[in-house]
């Protein structure tokens, strides 16, 4: 009986921590998305060097996190993202408002995406 209620804490520990996870993913990447949309809203008011800073700092916050993203993510997201962070950057010092914003878009999709793999849903699950 004792081992049963240990791989019963066990697993009560392991879908606790998974579940924060997901929580703190979510809350991590819109708060990245809401500092690339604000870049946006610079590059459309023609700010070109703020859409630059704010930009730099969403990836600064992603590189900060760098370790856990790759511990609890597929490393081909994390990947995909920061090669999408490099990407938005070389647009903004090119100031190519059309591929900027189609870059910006997919980057903000990627994000977006990255965060609902790891929601608790049914269609993760199965």
């Amino acid at each position: 009986m004792r081992r049963l209620w240990g791989a019963v804490g066990g697993m009560a520990l392991l879908l606790a921590l998974a579940l924060w996870n997901a929580a703190e993913l979510e809350d991590f990447t819109q708060r990245l998305s809401d500092t690339l949309r604000e870049a946006e809203q610079r590059v459309e008011a023609g700010d070109w060097a703020e859409a630059q800073d704010l930009t730099k700092e969403a990836k600064t916050t992603w590189d900060q996190r760098d370790l856990w993203l790759h511990v609890t993510l597929r490393h081909t997201d994390t990947d995909a993202v920061q090669t999408g962070f490099d990407q938005v950057l070389a647009l903004i010092d090119c100031q190519d408002q059309a591929e900027y914003a189609s870059a910006s878009a997919q980057l903000l999709q990627r994000l977006s995406l990255m965060a609902a793999g790891e929601q608790l849903t049914l269609a993760n699950l199965f």
